[in-house]
This record gives structure tokens, C-alpha cells and sequence, in this order.
């Protein structure tokens, strides 16, 4: 089968693989449409990310069709239309046409929306929903997005705003970013242009001159800086990036701030697959209700190396303009 492969030399190519076999618990997914992340590019230049590289085969979401399937798999049957995350969940990645995962990783996707939709949804979802869950927020509650108009971002002020948060300043960098947040609900003095020269003046005048109670970093590096800078004295930083700086460190941990990151990975750890199931089987359910609906996504080609190519280079400079960037398969 035709994929796009990492070689020896850490080199990305187009490439043929053999086309798995599901194993007694696992699925064949033929793969209709796939997501792309920070993390894929990242893993090729970031140490701590290359760490997460279980396959020569990369990418880490999916939606398509189960044509096979192993002899104890229950939940599913061929012909099925699911999606689901992969990669270090169990599995080798997406930029190939079939992948198996195992069953206890698969949702059937949302009926309401296409395949690109979907393939755009599970690792934005799953952050998203992790981040919104743990923090167990309340109406009252003040809070900073950074970096709000990413994949993550975007969801994430969905699901905010879906369940009552709307005391919340997004950072946005173009009038594009700002006009999606529009459309999301926010108003305009919600959200702070990242590149004006008094971002901490103006993110805390946004909150009425208070320091934010939640401070969650889409960003890192210097953005990790001013989200700790506006934060309040015990307040709660989440770390989405694991790119905080020396000086945003030492400045949360001098105000006694809670540190919360979050990581889709830690629960592959400890195999504990049934968390990404039923995240998003939990997302499924909202976006048939209509509760959220899925990302803007921008079709970037079809399967080869000159499309993941020209993705990993939109998602390094920052060019998304707050779509999802999707493969056709």
C-alpha cells in the first residue's frame, strides 16, 4: 500500500508498505481523509517529541472505513464509518491507506458530517475536552485562551461556550482569527491581538483590570511568559505545548500557581485505550446534537509526501488561519 515513510536517515519519502493485518482486538480502517498537528512536524525536530515515534509511518488521526477486522472485535462491523486518534495510541500512524487500530481506540464517526470533518476532530476534540474536564470551571470563573484560533483553540472556545464559560480573552493575530472568534460567540473586547506591544495591559484591561484566574497556553515560549505574567497569585496554568520557559516557570512557581498539563499520550501509557473511545463518543454525541460543531478544515491534497510536506511547513509558520489541515486518502 502506498504511505509516506520516515527512513533512516529521519527523512520523510513516498514509500510502499505492506498492508497490515488486524491482530485478534484490532480493526482495518481503510483511511478516507487524515489530520495534521503540531506534533508532526515536531516529533522530526523536537527531542521530547521524537520520544512519542513508535512507527516509520506518522500522523495521528483518521476517518474512514473498516473493511477487516480480528476475530474478537464486538463493537464494530465491516463496513462501518468511524474515525479515531492513532500513532502512540497502539498503532503505526496515518500518511499510508490503511491502518489497523485497536478496537477499543474507534468510535463510529458523527452521522452528520463528512469525512474530512471528522478526521479534523480527534486530537483537537480529545485535548479539548480533557482540558475542559479537568478544570472543572464554573460561569464565574475568568479565563485566558492563548493561541485561541489553532485547532485546539478553536474547539475549545466551542466547548466553553457551549456550557455557559463566556467569561473568557482570547489572544488572536489576524483579522481572519478574529472574525472566526466573532463567529464563535465572543465579543470584541474578548480578544487581544498577540502582537499589539502592551499585550499585558491590554489582556488585563479585557478582564477588567484583573489578573485571569485560568491561564491556558496554546503558544509556549514567550506567550508561556505573559500568560504567567497575567495570572493570578494561586492561580492555574495549563500547559498544552510543554514549551514554558525558564523565566514563565519560575514566575508560576513564585506565585504559587497550579501547573496542569495535559497530555493525550499519558493515558496510552498505562493502555487505558477506552479514554479516547469514549471522548469521542462523548464528542460524537455533541456534534449530532448540534451542541458544537466540528473545526474549519482546508483540504491540502491527496496522499503523498509533497502534500505532508506542505503541511508540517503551513503548521511551523503559523499559516492555518484557524483551519484544521486535512489529507484526502
Amino acid at each position: 500500500m502506498k504511505a509516506v515513510i520516515l527512513n533512516n536517515n529521519f527523512q520523510l519519502e513516498d514509500g510502499i508498505a505492506d498492508q497490515p493485518q488486524p491482530k485478534n482486538s484490532e480493526v482495518l480502517i481503510h483511511i478516507k481523509a487524515s489530520g495534521f498537528n503540531p506534533i508532526d512536524y515536531q516529533m522530526l525536530e523536537n527531542e521530547l517529541e521524537r520520544k512519542l515515534i513508535c512507527s516509520p509511518i506518522l500522523g495521528r488521526e483518521l476517518s474512514g472505513i473498516i473493511v477487516d477486522k480480528g476475530s474478537e472485535v464486538t463493537q464494530f462491523n465491516i463496513g462501518d464509518e468511524v474515525y479515531c486518534g492513532s500513532g502512540s495510541m497502539g498503532s503505526n500512524g496515518t500518511y499510508t491507506e490503511y491502518i489497523t487500530v485497536p478496537e477499543a481506540i474507534v468510535s463510529l464517526k458523527p452521522e452528520n458530517i463528512s469525512f474530512e470533518q471528522a478526521a479534523s476532530i480527534p486530537s483537537v476534540g480529545i485535548t479539548s475536552l480533557q482540558i475542559f474536564k479537568r478544570l472543572k470551571l464554573h460561569p464565574e470563573n475568568t479565563v485566558l485562551v492563548t493561541g485561541a484560533t489553532g485547532g485546539v483553540g478553536s474547539f475549545l472556545i466551542k466547548l466553553l461556550w457551549a456550557n455557559n464559560i463566556r467569561r473568557i480573552v482570547a489572544t488572536a493575530g489576524s483579522e481572519t482569527s478574529r472574525h472566526n472568534l466573532l463567529n464563535m460567540g465572543l465579543e470584541k473586547h474578548q480578544i487581544i491581538s498577540y502582537q499589539d506591544e502592551s499585550l499585558v495591559h491590554n489582556l488585563l484591561k479585557a478582564n477588567n483590570n484583573k489578573p485571569f484566574e485560568i491561564g491556558i497556553d496554546l503558544v509556549g515560549n514567550k506567550m508561556a511568559e505573559i500568560t504567567a505574567e497575567v495570572l493570578k497569585i494561586n492561580g492555574t496554568y495549563v500547559d498544552v505545548t510543554a514549551l514554558v520557559t525558564k523565566e514563565a516557570h519560575e514566575l508560576l512557581f513564585n506565585k504559587g500557581s497550579m501547573m496542569m498539563n495535559i497530555s493525550n499520550y499519558a493515558y496510552s501509557m498505562i493502555k487505558k485505550y477506552e479514554y479516547y473511545q469514549n471522548s469521542l463518543i462523548e464528542i460524537k454525541k455533541m456534534i449530532e446534537a448540534g451542541t458544537i460543531t466540528p473545526p474549519q478544515y482546508k483540504t491540502i491534497g491527496n496522499l503523498s509526501l509533497e502534500t505532508v510536506l506542505k503541511a508540517h511547513s503551513i503548521l511551523k509558520n503559523n499559516q492555518t488561519q484557524g483551519h484544521k489541515l486535512i489529507m484526502k486518502h
